[in-house]
């Protein structure tokens, strides 16, 4: 079985041109490789990431636009690549195209979350009573922090779990009221309370 706890380091630098698509000589390796690699050889991952890296930066650089997310993207696509290797089917497709779908979606997921935090903060900024931005880019910032957990502790259930499920995981408010089983005025409610808290909690000064 794949160890899926080692990943092997690999340096490289991103080629914002990927090389020419592969023909039947480049793929056989590619394949190949890949079979080796199922079965934890890190020397073959090493030659199949040489081969494959350029093509796979150039389409996460494509989809996402920006370079630094896309270098995130291939590192997370070939670690991917490498725990998963035993699971590639030869019969269903080239090894290159397998990979490349791998990274297409890494790189289309990491835009629908980006595109959905946008979409909630924008939400929360227009129907919160309290000044949701000040609060938001201060959480965001720290959010790791363990002041922002405490913070967040010092919420009442309700209050937190609203909070989470508008702002972290993009509900509205009606389906934040639905999926809570509450009246959504007592939700708007709880969530102003709330954010009026950790606003007061987190020390951000608000300019009226």
């Amino acid at each position: 079985p794949m160890p899926d706890s080692h990943f092997p380091a690999r340096t490289w630098t991103p080629q914002l041109v990927p090389p020419p698509p592969a023909t039947a000589g480049p793929e056989c390796p590619a394949a190949a490789l890949l079979t080796q690699i199922g079965r934890g050889d890190e020397s073959a991952f090493a030659r199949l990431y040489d081969l494959v890296i350029g093509r796979v930066y150039g389409l996460a650089r494509r989809v996402v636009r920006d370079p630094q997310m896309a270098e995130d993207i291939t590192q997370e696509a070939m670690t991917e690549v490498w725990r998963s290797a035993a699971r590639f089917d030869p019969a269903k497709g080239t090894g290159t195209a397998w990979i490349l779908t791998i990274t297409h979606r890494r790189a289309v997921d990491r835009v629908r979350t980006e595109q959905a935090h946008t979409d909630t903060t924008t939400r929360l900024r227009e129907h919160a009573d309290v000044p949701y931005d000040e609060v938001s880019e201060h959480a965001g910032a720290r959010m790791e922090s363990a002041h922002v957990r405490q913070c967040l502790a010092g919420l009442t259930e309700l209050q937190h779990q609203a909070i989470a499920l508008a702002y972290y995981q993009g509900l509205t408010y009606p389906q934040v009221a639905t999926l809570l089983g509450a009246a959504l005025p007592t939700i708007k409610s709880r969530m102003r309370d709330g954010l009026a808290r950790l606003r007061d909690c987190l020390g951000v000064e608000v300019n009226r």
